[in-house]
């Protein structure tokens, strides 16, 4: 098998964390003989491309997304139908969100412990041209993914501020969508809808857990439809608990798991993809079951809190 390392060189603090990864690769993958690469993307979706093309050639490969969440989006995307390619997540960014259900920043930046990791299969979400791992959202909560970007250009916010300073752009602004809703089979319902969040994991938005009970290998999407029956002021004393994950047990939350959901919105709204955003009128957003190849680390204790209850469907991590 081949060890492909695909690095974003600007990721962490200005590519600091890069850099520093770099002869850590080298010299694990040289000392233990493997077969390897090291891939410095170019610009935004050269990743995407690269992966693309060597998936396709047949080799057995596995591919390391060394990068933040931008750039596990390239490489599942790229991976994406391809039964020879694994991938793993190193976080080199500043949300690095999918990865929190499988460990810490600094134990899955640990080149040794991917390499020596276990596979397992893990869902997809599909919606439209774009692939998934973590999450899906339209509503407030994308424009908000859309407009953190903004924030993220300003020196000393990081990707947790940027969310919250985008998150009370949004409230000012982008509060209230109509949407008509369909989950499976169920009849579409219209409602006064302040954001659908669609979930394959946990955290977005660098460490807002929009999904509480979200396992990305369960086959089911976690939806949360907030819906709009609360005041801006309100909302704003909210923040803290659904970052939390406690939305949940709002009496304005509808809460279900499903393997489909269709939204059509009355006006144009952003549709969020793992924090890459377009505005649509209607979006479909489906789980891909058993749909990815995933390296769990060597240092992980996903399957220790898995076994142990700590990690669950049923209640949130911080419970």
């Amino acid at each position: 098998m081949k060890h492909i390392f695909v690095v974003n060189p600007l990721a962490g603090k200005k590519g600091r964390d890069a850099q520093r990864i770099l002869p850590e690769i080298d010299s694990y993958c040289r000392a233990q003989g493997l077969d390897y690469q090291i891939y410095r993307t170019k610009a935004a979706g050269d990743g995407l491309e690269f992966v693309k093309k060597t998936a396709a050639k047949g080799e057995y490969v596995r591919f390391y997304a060394c990068g933040g969440d931008g750039t596990l989006f390239e490489v599942v995307n790229g991976s994406f139908g391809y039964d020879n390619v694994e991938v793993a997540a190193v976080p080199l960014g500043s949300g690095n969100d999918f990865i929190r259900l499988f460990g810490t920043k600094e134990q899955l930046a640990n080149v040794p412990a991917q390499v020596n990791g276990t596979v397992i299969k893990l869902d997809l979400i599909k919606c439209g041209d774009k692939i998934a791992i973590n999450e899906c959202s339209m509503g407030m909560d994308a424009e908000v993914c859309k407009k953190q970007a903004d924030f993220k250009k300003i020196p000393f916010i990081s990707g947790e501020m940027a969310y919250t300073f985008s998150a009370l752009w949004a409230l000012m602004k982008k509060m209230e969508n109509t949407f008509t809703i369909s989950v499976d089979d169920e009849p579409a319902e219209t409602r006064k809808v302040i954001f659908c969040f669609v979930g394959n994991s946990r955290w977005y938005g660098g460490g807002y857990m929009g999904g509480p009970l979200a396992m990305p290998n369960d086959g089911l999407l976690d939806i949360v439809v907030v819906q709009k029956k609360v005041s801006r002021l309100k909302l704003l004393t909210l923040l803290s608990a659904y970052k939390k994950g406690k939305q949940l047990s709002w009496d304005f939350t509808h809460f279900v798991r499903g393997k489909k959901i269709t939204v059509h919105a009355e006006d144009p709204a952003v549709v969020n993809v793992d924090g890459e955003c377009e505005v649509v009128h209607d979006c479909t957003m489906e789980i891909v079951p058993s749909a990815i190849k995933f390296v769990v680390p060597a240092n992980s204790t996903f399957f220790a809190d898995v076994e142990s209850g700590r990690i669950s469907s049923e209640r949130p991590i911080n419970a």
